[in-house]
């Protein structure tokens, strides 16, 4: 959520901004304004009426001691006035700050310099690649393979809970699992601090990292008990920093998790998501950092070139794109996507993203920090896929599928035990 003090001291330049990303700010910020002002108005009558309850209640006992009842009861009327009007203050108060909380989520974060003007994902700047984007003769999809090799199971998933919901078996459940130990070791010897977090996740911690309102309709809703199931670790693992206060020398926060990953991905449907390409449970190793701000941008780099290693290491084709502003996430700055070539599908399969969310995220959860000159500011959050399993899984499949079977990367093997599918 952007500040509101940047709303006051910047409007214009936040509604041209937010043209970069597509939306139209002038009016949420001309409502948000206007309740702004309204709002410190109201406070600064609320202090008044305060001030002048207290100052009659001192008087009414010095008029008490001096014998003027009559003048002490007046005042004791007043102070009953002062009250109902104080009551009525503070539920207007409080109407006015849920209403201008409720626009102000509406307002995306302000993309970085550097992003691109577009509108959607053909606008995207391609940034860097490496490998051969060259298709496989005679080569079978992963839907295909897994079926001829009996690793994965789609219809056992449809029939134990629904489409999306594939079973992993044999060595398809091992290659799996092994992927998911690489990314965690690397993160680990990288100096990211593994955490375990839950699966499920409050609404104040669905909000503080902007699933809702955003996403609402497309995370998994337990009702009962009001928890969401989490469609990523970012926001359990973000979330363990919300109201707190950290020290600079604190910096930087560096934290890795494993979790299922649970989207409804409602309106998905087509060839672009057969198999594993769209899933509606699914296994990621997530990184995330707390950042200062001032090395934010730095730490963005970093962590793009962390995961560009992963994919080097497993030996796939990829590209690195900069996501243009129609095609970021309301709350990034920056955002770098990670795609791998499927040589069967002859497609690009997008397997991370990389972002820098500012202090967006941080200004909704209050994660602050106390500067050298002891001056308390928000922190930047950022976090990125490293990696999310479904496309490395179908790009693996598909582009190490031989005669003989389904070779397995060399990282790989002292994890699977294993060095090929057949």
């Amino acid at each position: 959520m952007l500040h509101i003090q940047t709303l006051r001291e910047n409007a214009d330049f936040v509604i041209e901004r937010l043209r970069i990303k597509n939306f139209e700010a002038q009016q949420i910020v001309n409502d948000v304004l206007a309740l702004d002002l309204q709002i410190r108005n109201f406070k600064k009558s609320l202090d008044d009426n305060l001030m002048t309850q207290n100052k009659l209640s001192k008087e009414i006992g010095m008029l008490l001691k001096n014998g003027k009842t009559e003048e002490a009861n007046q005042a004791k009327e007043e102070i009953a006035r002062l009250k109902t009007e104080e009551k009525e203050m503070q539920e207007t108060l409080a109407a006015k700050e849920i209403a201008i909380q409720e626009l102000m989520v509406l307002l995306p974060n302000l993309p970085h310099a550097s992003v691109p003007i577009g509108k959607s994902a053909e606008d995207n700047e391609i940034i860097y690649t490496e490998g051969e984007a060259i298709p496989l003769e005679d080569a079978l999809p992963h839907w295909d393979l897994v079926k001829k090799f009996d690793i994965i199971d789609f219809d056992l998933g449809t029939k134990i809970t629904g489409a999306g919901f594939p079973v992993y078996k044999g060595k398809g459940a091992r290659l799996q699992r092994a992927l998911i130990n690489f990314f965690l070791d690397t993160a680990c010897n990288n100096r990211y601090i593994e955490v375990q977090v839950p699966y499920l996740v409050n609404k104040d911690s669905a909000y503080a990292t902007g699933q809702l309102p955003d996403k609402d309709g497309q995370m998994y809703h337990a009702v009962l008990d009001d928890f969401y199931l989490i469609p990523t670790a970012e926001v359990p693992v973000t979330n363990i920093y919300r109201d707190m206060i950290l020290k600079e020398s604190d910096f930087p926060i560096k934290n890795c998790a494993y979790s299922a990953c649970f989207r409804r991905e409602a309106g998905s449907y087509g060839k672009d998501v057969r198999g594993l390409n769209r899933l509606h449970q699914f296994d990621k190793v997530e990184i995330v950092q707390i950042q200062h701000p001032d090395r934010s941008y730095q730490a963005l780099e970093e962590m793009k070139t962390y995961v560009m290693s992963l994919l080097q290491q497993l030996e796939l084709p990829f590209r690195v794109l900069r996501l243009c502003g129609g095609d970021m996430s309301i709350h990034s700055a920056l955002t770098y996507d990670m795609e791998v070539f499927s040589k069967a599908q002859q497609r690009w399969l997008e397997v991370s993203s990389i972002s820098n969310f500012e202090a967006f995220q941080a200004n909704r959860m209050k994660l602050r920090f106390k500067d050298e000159n002891g001056k308390t500011r928000l922190a930047h959050t950022l976090n990125g896929s490293a990696l999310a399993l479904p496309r490395i899984m179908a790009a693996l499949i598909e582009n190490n599928q031989t005669d003989a079977g389904i070779l397995i990367p060399k990282v790989l093997r002292d994890y699977t035990g294993f060095e090929i599918i057949n």
